[in-house]
């Protein structure tokens, strides 16, 4: 794997399905902890984060991620975060990403919503001139939260719109979570221009899957790994091109997936429906998109070329505006044909 490993670390990339506060770093986590020191449980030894994110089930990871989140207080935090995250994924080669933004969290912590709006913005804009990085936010739902999380996450979609917002997403616990009550907050949001990308068919079965996309007209839907239980539901997406993000070593520290050969990849690939994969909570799983780009390599059995295919679908797939996409794409199979052309000198 050594040649293609480096292959991958070249790749210029695009990522669909990253969180927010997710992506933290241990150091930045560290030092919002330790900023933070008596009044959270999160160690401030970048040491002892990975013990702290062993989780033992999805409830667990939630419960985790949510005294994490807890370490956000005020706009310079979200702007330090937001910055320091874009030079992580800048560093993989990441052209493009698409940030799960979950600004209720924040707002019910005390963070003015403008205040908040202007710092992710703030960020992105420093991202783009320091490291090369074009990012865009999905505002999302935390679905625990239940409809008051709802109804403001979509006020602030609406009436705080940051210039990079261009989708609205569904995330948290989908046990006990039922997806058509958030219809008609995702209907507001597709009327005002809104993409609808919610998660769906993590940690619970294709009929999650369903509802998204009948209830929440889902235009992509995050993780999806149930639909392999389904082949109608398999079928359907394949037929209406509707991708999956797809983050395998997440769905194995979740205990979504027993083990990373059982991932459930490799059938939805064999059934037509699209994929982009992603990192979702990077350090939180102790993992990279580079790793799970190598990951993805091994389960669908690719070369080089099949690995450069994944990162074109994460463009295609992306929303970023046409000619962008372009340039990226037109980028990738310059970097692959470049590394073909080493090969054969």
């Amino acid at each position: 794997m050594t040649d293609l490993t480096s292959f991958i670390a070249g790749l210029p990339k695009a990522e669909l399905h990253v969180h927010h506060v997710g992506s933290a770093s241990p150091r930045i986590v560290a030092e919002l902890a330790a900023r933070h020191e008596g009044r959270s449980p999160v160690p401030a030894d970048p040491a002892a984060l990975a013990d702290y994110f062993a989780f033992k089930d999805f409830a667990h990871f939630i419960e985790v991620y949510l005294t994490v989140v807890d370490l956000i207080r005020d706009d310079e935090d979200v702007r330090t975060l937001t910055y320091e995250v874009a030079r992580e994924l800048a560093r993989q080669q990441v052209r493009y990403a698409e940030l799960t933004v979950t600004p209720y969290s924040s707002v019910k912590r005390g963070i003015a919503a403008k205040a908040f709006c202007e710092a992710i913005e703030d960020a992105r804009r420093g991202a783009r001139a320091d490291f090369g990085i074009e990012l865009r936010w999905c505002f999302d739902i935390p679905g625990e939260a239940g409809l008051p999380a709802a109804e403001e996450t979509l006020r602030i979609a609406l009436e705080d719109q940051p210039d990079g917002l261009i989708s609205f997403g569904l995330g948290g616990p989908e046990v006990g979570v039922p997806r058509p009550q958030f219809k008609p907050f995702f209907d507001q949001a597709r009327a005002a221009g809104l993409h609808s990308v919610p998660h769906a068919g993590e940690t619970t079965g294709p009929e999650t899957i369903w509802s998204a996309i009948r209830d929440l007209g889902a235009e992509r839907i995050g993780h999806g790994i149930t639909a392999a239980q389904d082949p109608e539901l398999m079928a359907y997406l394949a037929e209406h091109r509707i991708p999956l993000e797809i983050s395998p070593t997440s769905n194995v520290r979740t205990r979504a997936v027993t083990a990373i050969d059982e991932h459930p990849l490799a059938a939805l690939v064999r059934a037509g429906v699209r994929v982009s994969i992603n990192s979702d909570d990077p350090p939180m799983f102790g993992t990279t998109l580079e790793e799970e780009y190598a990951v993805a390599a091994r389960l669908l059995g690719l070369d080089e070329a099949g690995v450069a295919g994944l990162a074109v679908a994460a463009v295609e797939q992306s929303f970023l505006d046409l000619a962008g996409r372009q340039a990226l794409i037109a980028e990738i199979d310059a970097y692959a044909s470049g590394s073909n052309a080493q090969k054969r000198a």
